[in-house]
């Protein structure tokens, strides 16, 4: 199969290449376990995050890809919902023990033995890919291969975020960021909580304008101030500086839910910023956001397919894989990209 690979970890504005086109055997399902032919896998921020070493694989070379969509190419002997031909779709919860405390309490994400989908385990950069048959979703038909793939992840991370905030119909929500994530969360939320507010935050006036598209009220860059205070706020950058800007713009009780699993370093001095009175005092929270559990990809789907849900997308091939991530991270960004897999 033809896959693209991380061999090592390196800065991608210093290399614009950190992906190699190799050809490797298919993978070999174990038991339990599904082989998937990949036809579309979503390019997300945490892909940065491995290449650059803020959450690296922990080991090295491995394929990156956790928003992956595909059909089921084999079965094993005991691996039995699923059926050749079937679409199915994997997402950054490849694995968990199911025994421990957290995995008995509901709390799979928080398990000890989580893996990660093109992190812990080989991903959907490839033509192939092997997962637990208990850990792949069916996938509406109301959605293309390209659009379903930004749903296990921006779509399942951006449904987690707006539930951790505690919103309420009326409360008013803010979006610090506004790619492939926030994009879906401003649908989610003026669906479910019609009478609330969205205001948003983003650095450029593309970003803004797409963000009143959607229906934000108010749409500024990071420093400014909006016209009202806020509820809730979700912050999906990889900075600090809209962390702590985000906290002078709570209303009092308010909750900033940070939704990415590492921070970048270069603006970190904005944390010597924080002053208690302006930023935290009032029982204002932070909460962030630990990967996800099945069931937030499973009910997340079904929300998406009830409301068509479908995102923004910019479609590549495997080979541009490295061409999508270097617009990622210079913030080139409309929605989801996703890689189109023949």
């Amino acid at each position: 199969m033809k896959a693209m690979i991380l061999n090592n970890i390196c800065g991608i504005e210093e290399n614009k290449n950190p992906l190699e086109l190799v050809t490797l055997p298919d993978p070999i399902p174990g038991e339990k376990e599904l082989l998937v032919k990949v036809s579309a896998c979503g390019v997300c921020h945490t892909e940065l995050d491995e290449i650059e070493g803020r959450t690296p694989p922990p080991r090295l070379p491995v394929i990156l890809g956790h928003q992956v969509i595909g059909r089921v190419e084999k079965t094993c002997n005991k691996a039995s919902t699923f059926q050749m031909g079937d679409r199915v779709g994997i997402a950054w919860i490849y694995s968990t023990c199911g025994k421990c405390k957290s995995c008995l309490e509901g709390n799979e994400n928080l398990c000890n033995h989580f893996k990660a989908t093109g992190r812990d385990v080989n991903g959907g950069y490839a033509q192939y890919i092997a997962v637990p048959e208990n850990f792949v979703y069916s996938i509406p038909e109301t959605f293309s291969d390209s659009e379903a793939a930004p749903l296990l992840c921006a779509g399942a991370i951006g449904y987690r975020s707006l539930r951790l905030t505690g919103i309420r119909n009326g409360q008013h929500l803010g979006l610090t960021g506004f790619g492939a994530s926030a994009h879906l969360v401003i649908k989610m939320a003026r669906h479910k909580y019609p009478n609330s507010k969205v205001f948003v935050f983003a650095r450029s006036e593309k970003e803004r304008r797409f963000a009143r598209e959607l229906g934000a009220v108010w749409a500024g860059n990071t420093e400014e101030e909006p016209p009202e205070k806020l509820d809730c706020i979700i912050d999906t950058t990889p900075s600090w500086k809209p962390v702590v800007e985000a906290l002078k713009h709570l209303e009092r009780g308010g909750r900033l839910v940070i939704n990415a699993i590492r921070k970048e370093d270069v603006d970190k001095k904005y944390l010597l910023e924080i002053q208690y009175t302006t930023h935290l005092w009032l029982e204002k929270e932070i909460k962030s956001v630990a990967n996800v559990s099945r069931s937030d990809v499973s009910e997340f789907l079904k929300l998406a397919a009830e409301i068509s849900m479908k995102p923004e997308l910019q479609e590549f091939t495997l080979e541009e894989a490295n061409k999508a991530l270097v617009e990622l991270k210079e913030g080139k960004i409309r929605g989801a990209k996703v890689l189109r897999i023949d």
